[in-house]
């Protein structure tokens, strides 16, 4: 199962389509781990002006990042980074994007003020999944490999730092609220990896269920949920002990997480049969699943904690789920093949974008409708936006 969806993740157009990264996050993502950091982040961000954070889309099949004012909707000329770029996340002070680029094996940091790329940063083999720690100082890479390592990035002086050996496959990290530990999905070994950040040591791996795909981490740092692709499962993991906790069944091919905001509920995309199931994270039990549609992607939640959205990449779409009710919302049209989805920190626009149509699809949340597709480059996936 592990080859097959190698084979078909790096089948997009030459793109590095690796589950876990964004965000996310998140997403995402998530890895799609990236998509539920970046939500967290922006739960911990003072309230901005409405319109005034930039949205920055990563386009892997053009080696190019374009910036979305928020304000207007409008594209601004794409900024040149490496061969594929993949991941993107932003620092918490909103100054510095930094770009994975999967194929050229380095980094790209972007000024926001200016939209210029510095010097790109060697950052180990295939980089694929990028966060950033909340004090907004390193920044940490995935490496997709056998032996899969984790590259650090310090943000002072634009260096990488010793890499630290994770498992097989690194596929998806978070880093704590409180900046001591981060924690990578290792798809190809089933295990969890604990990163000490003030010694950059690796702790004993956690293990964890079949092919660890997405993870993300409850807003008071206690726990980490992890969804195991393969085994229809998602395990929790307690940070006070990095002990896991008994499996939660979930829906077949569990391929995204997030977390709302007041840390109640965790949302798990359940791919194949088209549904997301909601676990208490006070009980770590399921309920019951919410039918959405199949091919799903990834998932994000407004800062408000008011609405979840779920890509539905077969059919185009994204689905609304309303978070007091678990109900799901009607469908709303995109481009072809949605990916990534980003929030504003007003929660006022969702912005998704579109892998097949080379696009971006901004969605109003006080009335779930698509505004005019946004043109960017060729094969958009990741996203962010500036605190």
């Amino acid at each position: 199962m592990l080859k097959l969806r190698v084979v078909v993740l790096f089948g997009l157009a030459g793109a590095a389509v690796l589950a876990g990264t964004t965000a996310c996050s998140g997403t995402a993502g998530a890895t799609r781990g990236m998509p539920a950091q970046a939500r967290a982040a922006a739960d911990r961000t003072p309230a901005t002006r409405p319109g005034t954070a930039t949205a920055y889309v990563v386009n892997a099949g053009s080696g190019t990042v374009t910036p979305i004012a928020t304000a207007t909707n409008r594209a601004g000329p794409a900024i040149k980074v490496g061969d594929n770029p993949h991941a993107i996340a932003i620092t918490p002070d909103g100054k510095t994007a930094y770009v994975a680029n999967y194929v050229s094996g380095t980094v790209t940091p972007i000024t926001t003020a200016t939209g210029k790329p510095g010097p790109a940063i060697k950052a180990g083999f295939a980089p694929g999944v990028i966060v950033i720690t909340p004090d907004g100082r390193t920044v940490y890479v995935a490496n997709w490999g056998k032996p899969g390592m984790v590259t650090p990035i310090g943000t002072a002086s634009k260096k990488p730092g010793h890499a630290v050996r994770s498992g097989i496959y690194p596929d998806a990290m978070v880093i704590t609220p409180d900046g001591r530990t981060a924690y990578v999905a290792n798809l190809g070994s089933n295990t969890v990896t604990p990163i000490t950040i003030a010694t950059g040591k690796a702790g004993p791996a956690i293990p964890v269920g079949n092919v660890p795909g997405a993870i993300a981490i409850t807003p008071d740092g206690k726990t980490v949920y992890v969804a195991n692709w393969d085994a229809g499962t998602v395990t929790p993991i307690s940070t006070a002990t990095n002990k896991p906790g008994h499996a939660i069944r979930t829906g077949e091919t569990p391929y995204a997480i997030a977390i709302t905001p007041d840390g109640r509920t965790a949302y798990v995309v359940n791919s194949v049969p088209g549904t997301v199931t909601p676990i208490s994270t006070l009980t770590n039990k399921p309920g019951r699943a919410i039918k959405v549609r199949a091919g799903l992607a990834s998932i994000a939640i407004t800062p408000d904690g008011r609405t979840a959205y779920v890509t539905n990449s077969d059919s185009g779409t994204v689905t609304p789920i309303t978070i007091a009710t678990n109900k799901a919302g009607p469908a709303i049209k995109v481009g072809t093949n949605p990916e990534k989805i980003a929030i504003t920190p007003d929660s006022r626009t969702v912005y998704v974008t579109d892998f097949g149509s080379g696009t971006v699809t901004p969605i109003s949340t006080a009335t779930n409708k698509a505004g005019p597709a946004i043109k960017v480059g060729k094969g958009p996936f990741g996203i962010a936006i500036t605190p």
